[in-house]
């Protein structure tokens, strides 16, 4: 039988009217039933997953693509955990937001409703299968999950865990949906079908992203990159500034939330680089440096634009030397990709201005742009993070998962 994603997205907009209709209570009971089957499934989990590594090693994919397509016992078990934990977290759909009582006896109240159906498009990781289609679930949205051709068949197995989790629990298995085929054709006839599928979230790649924004009919979540500044003021606790820029930088460079750049005050320049260096050696991270930096970093390059606008995801930096705030502010503002900036400063001036005038998804004070992560910042798990501004701005949570209606309570009034 030949494969339709229209057919398949069309019974995801059919079985969506049914879970938004669905209880927290069974929805909740759906979620512990997956995490369960994820145990108890393990050797089949695993099995499929070696035929994917090994198509992986065939195919010349790198250790770290090989790392992040890898499943075993313990991350299964993190996974199931992962679920779990949503389960726990609050349902947003039905929360009442807005109460207000207009001149007229009109009572304006504003609900969280599901968007309908979400389409994920994703690459190598296996567990963004569960996530996104727990989450999508908890909040009351159908999913039709699109993952990359090389992690196929543990995207199958995982998928046959949430499945058997619906079925027992009567509901249908088209709310959570895994295009089996990851032919780009297939990808870019989902892409249109705006008539069935209410939002797009891709997940991966710059040129992932690039390619499902310019491509698709259907509002899309965009997360280009993550290029992250760290600007080290005058006024820092450089005991503060080093663990913040190591943690940043060193911890898991590979990551949206690590530093790229750092910037630094001229002023505390003299004393805090060569603290930066000798750490920097230590780690083994390569500088790209400005010229007013670059004598104190061995093996260091002169940074360009170019430098200043790379994610490197990797242990790799950028340096800029900067004579004032004023500078610093201006050179965030330009080479800014919206995701993640820190300053570190004692001067609650500096950092208020610096919260004022800096505009991304988060803005860190005093704290690592490690914690820029849904988990970390209180959501208990995020589907994503987004550096555009409509209809959610950070990392997305569930409720970002969700919109609001408008409720309107009278006692018989009409328009004049």
């Amino acid at each position: 039988m030949t494969f339709s994603i229209q057919a398949m997205a069309r019974a995801a907009k059919t079985a969506s009217v049914q879970l938004a209709n669905t209880d927290t209570l069974t929805k909740n009971k759906v979620l512990f039933e997956i995490a369960e089957n994820l145990r108890t499934n393990v050797p089949p989990i695993i099995e499929a997953n070696q035929l994917d590594l090994a198509a992986a090693r065939e195919n010349g994919l790198s250790d770290a693509m090989i790392d992040r397509l890898m499943i075993d016992a313990n991350r299964i078990e993190n996974i199931a955990q992962a679920v779990e934990h949503i389960a726990s977290l609050a349902d947003p759909v039905g929360m009442i937001t807005n109460n207000d009582v207009r001149p007229n006896g009109l009572k304006i109240a504003k609900q969280r409703i599901p968007l309908g159906v979400i389409a994920m498009v994703y690459e190598s990781r296996p567990n963004v299968t569960i996530d996104a289609a727990v989450l999508c679930f908890k909040a009351g949205n159908s999913v039709v999950l699109r993952g990359g051709k090389e992690a196929l068949n543990s995207n199958k197995a995982l998928a046959q865990c949430i499945h058997q989790a619906l079925e027992n629990n009567g509901l249908a298995k088209d709310v959570v949906s895994l295009v089996p085929d990851p032919d780009r054709e297939i990808m870019n006839e989902m892409l249109t079908l705006s008539e069935s599928i209410d939002l797009v979230i891709p997940r991966g790649g710059e040129g992932l992203i690039r390619f499902v924004t310019k491509n698709s009919q259907i509002p899309v979540i965009q997360h280009f990159k993550g290029v992250c500044h760290l600007y080290v003021d005058k006024h820092a606790d450089l005991n503060k500034a080093l663990p913040i820029l190591l943690n940043g930088k060193v911890q898991r460079p590979g990551v949206c939330n690590s530093l790229e750049t750092l910037v630094v005050h001229q002023d505390v320049a003299e004393k805090f680089l060569p603290m930066a260096a000798t750490e920097f050696a230590k780690s083994g991270v390569k500088v790209h440096a400005c010229q007013q930096s670059i004598g104190y970093f061995a093996n260091a390059d002169e940074a360009t634009d170019l430098d200043y606008d790379a994610e490197y995801l990797a242990l790799e930096i950028a340096v800029k030397v900067v004579k004032n705030f004023e500078q610093a502010v201006e050179h965030i503002q330009r080479f800014s990709s919206g995701h993640t900036e820190v300053i570190v400063s004692q001067d609650i001036s500096a950092t208020q201005e610096f919260v004022r005038r800096i505009n991304s998804a988060v803005v860190m004070v005093n704290a690592s742009s490690r914690f820029s992560d849904g988990g970390e910042l209180g959501l208990g798990a995020e589907i994503g993070i987004s550096t555009s501004k409509l209809h959610a701005y950070g990392p997305m949570g569930l409720e970002s998962l969700t919109t609001e209606k408008f409720v309107v309570t009278g006692n018989g009034q009409i328009r004049g």
